[in-house]
């Protein structure tokens, strides 16, 4: 069973015929809304199949709302494309028309650019392709020199190398998306370009503001978002590392410590993370991989991230179930590695709550009698959450009878989540009608060992405090 998530996201390609189907079967865990493109109703029709098509195959599949966010982009030029020249003048001008560019100048969508930079500063556009030093400011009019050159064309990205513009995480676009996104009842919000903790808080006030109850997460895409990373993951559910926009930023060839440094960090701090941006581009337009993007996946998955996440592969490619097939494919042969099932997590720290307590014993127990299966008789998977930080190569099953747990924990590494309404079940009765789900779903047979956690009052959130170990098929009765 693979352990690491796959998450889709949506788009024209999607929209074919069956396509949708065809990417639940071939394992996505998660789907994600991109709010930078299409319309409400566009995301509101494929939530609608989703959800449906979940259903149909009993296949809990989590969404995740990304929200576009301060998205700075150069403006339009009116004769189409243009091509800079290295050692050329060239013009940002914050009060120029939106379609007025040319060889000379361009506008901005962001007018506050002009008091974010400084001379000698360096601006990226189109993920660093086009590269400009900043000789002066004046006024609404950045004067540079073009470094990189080559073809430029509308409403290409923009950022400052090093990080430090002001703009405001969340935006007037960000807010009236971040309704649409609860009435929908997506399963996770994803805020792009906080800057620090406050950024975050900001947006969880602004999500329970608006009645959302979805779980928050923190897209680390700025410069400066990693002077204040701890605090970011602190007030987040979890973390997505974008490496486009921060890549850009800081540099690509600081970009693969950064990126393993984020994903320990967030597992230290018992957050998910994902693992996000071309992460196998070319299979855009060809049906396998580089042996480079293999490397990549297979890294990310033996540094611990709990999800890959695929952009345009799937939203505007021409294979979407290829991809993810092939991306499952790397995942599980990446698992096998003895590395990514051992784990000192939290070994020599002290547990916070009882639920945790039985959350980390039960996961060591499990590590050394050698138990084939672990049962987490939850209700909003914390529980599992806990688990999961501790690498391991053992199933944690999420029994739950809350849909929206169920599609969360889908995050989750290592998790797999199972419908089970203790409220509705005598308590003597639950561990064995739990092992006989696990019999049928055929994670275990007579003789193996699995450890069941849960709490004395049923239906309570975090209220586990129990661990009982059992073998199946033997004297089961005994045990309950």
């Amino acid at each position: 069973m693979r352990r690491t998530k796959i998450i889709a996201t949506l788009g024209p390609a999607t929209d074919e015929p069956g396509m949708l189907e065809k990417l639940i079967n071939a394992g996505v865990d998660v789907f994600r809304l991109n709010y930078s493109h299409q319309t409400h109703a566009e995301h509101e029709r494929r939530m609608k199949e989703i959800r449906k098509l979940s259903y149909q195959h009993k296949h809990a599949v989590a969404v995740i709302a990304d929200l576009q966010g301060p998205k700075i982009r150069i403006e339009q030029f009116k004769d189409g494309n243009i091509n800079l020249r290295e050692g050329a003048n060239f013009k940002i001008n914050t009060e120029l028309a939106t379609e007025d560019g040319d060889e000379t100048q361009v506008g901005v969508t962001y007018k506050e650019l002009a008091k974010d930079v400084k001379a000698d500063d360096k601006l990226l556009i189109d993920d660093g392709k086009v590269v400009l030093h900043v000789n002066s400011v004046k006024g609404p009019i950045i004067d540079c020199i073009v470094i990189n050159g080559g073809e430029l064309s509308n409403n290409k990205g923009i950022n400052l190398q090093g990080g430090g513009l002001s703009a405001s995480a969340v935006t007037e676009k960000d807010i009236d998306d971040m309704k649409h996104a609860a009435e929908i009842k997506v399963d996770f919000i994803a805020i792009s370009f906080p800057r620090d903790g406050n950024d975050v808080k900001k947006a969880r006030d602004m999500m329970k503001e608006h009645n959302c109850s979805a779980q928050l997460i923190s897209k680390i895409e700025r410069a400066e978002a990693l002077n204040h990373i701890e605090e970011i993951i602190e007030g987040s559910d979890a973390i997505m590392i974008a490496r486009g926009d921060l890549g850009v930023e800081i540099g690509d060839a600081a970009l693969p410590p950064v990126q393993k440094s984020l994903i320990k960090m967030a597992r230290d701090m018992d957050r998910a993370v994902i693992t996000a941006t071309q992460m196998m581009e070319s299979m855009i337009e060809h049906k396998i991989p580089t042996r480079a993007e293999v490397f990549d996946v297979a890294n990310a998955v033996i540094d611990g991230t709990d999800a890959v996440m695929l952009s345009g592969e799937t939203s505007i490619g021409h294979y979407p179930d290829k991809v993810v097939e092939a991306m499952s494919r790397v995942c599980e042969e990446a698992e096998k590695q003895r590395s990514v099932r051992i784990s000192d997590h939290r070994i020599n720290q002290r547990f916070e709550t009882i639920s945790e307590a039985v959350a980390m014993s039960s996961m060591y127990a499990a590590n050394h009698i050698g138990a084939k299966a672990i049962c987490a008789l939850t209700e909003t998977g914390g529980t599992c959450l806990w688990m999961s930080r501790i690498s391991s190569g053992l199933p944690i099953f999420a029994f739950t009878r809350n849909t929206s747990t169920r599609r969360r924990v889908g995050l989750y590494r290592g998790v797999y989540p199972m419908k089970f309404d203790i409220t509705h079940t005598d308590p003597l009765e639950a561990n064995k009608q739990m092992i006989n789900q696990l019999i049928e779903f055929g994670a275990v047979e007579d003789g193996d060992i699995v450890i069941i956690t849960k709490g004395d009052l049923r239906g309570k959130r975090g209220g586990t405090n129990n661990m009982k170990i059992i073998q199946v098929g033997q004297a089961l009765e005994h045990t309950l």
